[in-house]
């Protein structure tokens, strides 16, 4: 038996566009169901009630946007999404495609840990780790 997690995103009316950046970050597949798909009208028809981003490089992150019903309180620093691999190209790849937009709290960088590591909030609010595994 195996057990996977994948990073849940909560989002209010911007979902489509955070799926389609990290799309367009990593390479994956979007696939996207809306409101107005299951014929639902708890939100706007076009807001996302499931998205997820797939890649080949076994990156996953999935995303829906809460409805206007449902509160949705972000909090400081609720969660960290952390990225790790052992291709340093890859990984500054990643860094430079999640870092449009975003603020750098570390810079990509050797660390006492990580061959590389660095810490970034994108344009959508979530705060990314990313590292190479030390070898």
């Amino acid at each position: 038996m195996s057990v996977a997690t994948t990073t849940h995103l909560n989002f209010r009316g911007r979902a489509r566009e955070a799926l389609e950046f990290y799309r367009s970050a990593t390479g994956g597949e979007l696939t996207v169901a809306t409101y107005g798909d299951l014929g639902s009208d708890a939100a706007p028809a076009d807001q996302v009630v499931w998205g997820q981003v797939s890649a080949p490089s076994g990156f996953r992150v999935m995303a829906y946007d809460v409805p206007p019903a449902r509160p949705l309180e972000r909090g400081t620093d609720p969660f960290f999404v952390s990225l790790r691999g052992d291709d340093p190209e890859e990984v500054r790849r990643l860094w430079e495609a999640l870092g449009e937009g975003a603020s750098v709290a570390v810079p990509l960088a050797p660390s006492a840990w990580a061959p590389l590591y660095g810490m970034l909030t994108d344009r959508f609010g979530v705060t990314w780790v990313l590292d190479v595994a030390a070898g």
